[in-house]
């Protein structure tokens, strides 16, 4: 008896906490800003790589606009927003070009600055950059 006393109110805290814990936040894609703000970025991190001698030679036999486009459209799809990519893998796509480690730093580190610059809040920046992290092993792979 004294059991039940105490089991109720204790099952009624703990549906009430899961129920609290399924509040479903928005996604990462919309907490982003959406594409408009996908496509600034690109076009930022884009001016900051042209500044750069050292790491715009990679994107040289680049069309630019589909670039632009392809990786706002990747960036879309890995925020859970409405894209599906569907260009060629990071590896093929980055073979062979003499990437290392210094000029992928580099790009991200611009990625970064241009999240900044349109206003993304640090903690989209961080899980964005987390969500893309693992695609620098398939960007090395074929060095």
């Amino acid at each position: 008896m004294r059991f039940r006393r105490y089991a109720i109110p204790l099952l009624a805290l703990w549906l009430t906490g899961c129920a609290a814990q399924e509040t479903t936040q928005p996604s990462l894609y919309t907490r982003l800003g959406g594409m408009p703000t996908l496509e600034n970025v690109v076009e930022n991190m884009l001016y900051r790589v042209a500044d750069d001698p050292e790491v715009v030679v990679f994107f040289a036999n680049t069309n630019i606009d589909h670039f632009a486009e392809a990786f706002a459209t990747q960036l879309c799809d890995i925020s859970d927003g409405p894209c599906q990519y569907d260009g060629p893998p990071m590896d093929r796509a980055h073979q062979h070009m003499g990437i290392n480690d210094a000029h992928f730093n580099r790009v991200v580190e611009y990625l970064a600055d241009a999240l900044e610059d349109e206003g993304v809040p640090l903690a989209e920046q961080n899980e964005l950059l987390g969500r893309l992290a693992p695609l620098h092993a398939d960007i090395m792979r074929r060095q």
